[in-house]
């Protein structure tokens, strides 16, 4: 199998130098349309493929992003490992604005979105104990270093609905009781769908706030955010460009399992599964159904 990187994330990320016979595709897939068109290229001899989270012109909010047609868009293209970049507030003075965090850990507080691929007609279960990819992280660890951004490996990303930021009692019981390290808005149920599509999943995240429990940072000023974003994006991208090498062409099983996330997830038995559901899970489950 040939590595496939599939990044999930802004403008700014995917504006890479370098990238060949880059173009925009339209993917259709039975969950509806991705937000965005998909651009894909070749980098470093690494097939390559960015969608924008948002939209261009960031037209969805984080509660509407359609998070099942992203994940099936990308796994319908053939991506094999999913890198997802994204801005996030720091519950922890020692991770500062500009700083990255390569999150190992979710706590999903987000409650207005569709979290998986299946449900009636096609039960399956799959384990998140540990959502991130530990051979992907790794290799987004050693880019971001090697591209000279102060990175900080493992943390746990609160996950919250939004579209506002947090309270003042929110902010603190994250931190002070829950002991989150970043938050954020809109990897969950993004890394959930990613395991049950069988895709490696990486989440880098960049770092713009020090959300509303810093007592001398004040409260979250969007102005702010995007400043600090526009130069995290600039990091970002020079991340990204050395994923290809770091990665390789070739590409072995995942030695943590996540491309064989539904070996025995999918409880119902064949004779009871839905056709109609079992037919929109082609991409997402074709290989165990």
């Amino acid at each position: 199998m040939n590595t496939y990187i599939g990044v999930i994330g802004g403008s700014g990320i995917y504006d890479i130098e370098g990238l060949e016979n880059a173009e925009w595709v339209s993917v259709s897939g039975p969950w509806g349309a991705p937000s965005d068109q998909i651009l894909t290229g070749n980098l470093d001899g690494v097939n390559m493929a960015f969608l924008p989270r948002h939209g261009r012109g960031h037209v969805h909010s984080p509660s509407t992003v359609p998070y099942r047609a992203n994940i099936d868009a990308l796994k319908r293209l053939g991506v094999t490992d999913v890198i997802s970049v994204s801005a996030c507030g720091s519950f922890r003075e020692d991770r500062a604005p500009g700083d990255f965090v390569i999150v190992d850990q979710f706590i999903d507080r987000t409650f207005a979105r569709d979290k998986s691929f299946f449900g009636a007609g096609c039960v399956a279960h799959v384990s998140v104990a540990h959502p991130t990819c530990p051979r992907l992280s790794d290799a987004c660890y050693t880019a971001a270093k090697d591209a000279g951004i102060t990175v900080h490996k493992g943390g746990t990303y609160l996950a919250m609905e939004g579209p506002q930021f947090s309270s003042l009692a929110e902010s603190k019981l994250y931190r002070e009781n829950w002991g989150c390290d970043v938050i954020g808005m809109t990897n969950m149920p993004e890394a959930k769908l990613a395991r049950e599509a069988e895709l490696c999943y990486a989440s880098v995240a960049m770092i713009t706030d020090y959300d509303s429990w810093h007592p001398h940072h004040g409260e979250v000023d969007i102005s702010d955010i995007i400043a600090t974003l526009t130069g995290n994006a600039d990091k970002g991208r020079d991340l990204v460009k050395r994923l290809p090498v770091l990665l390789g062409t070739d590409r072995a099983p995942c030695p943590h399992g996540c491309d064989r996330a539904l070996d025995y997830a999918i409880l119902t038995a064949p004779d009871a599964r839905d056709p109609a559901m079992v037919a929109k899970l082609d991409a997402v489950a074709g290989r165990v159904l």
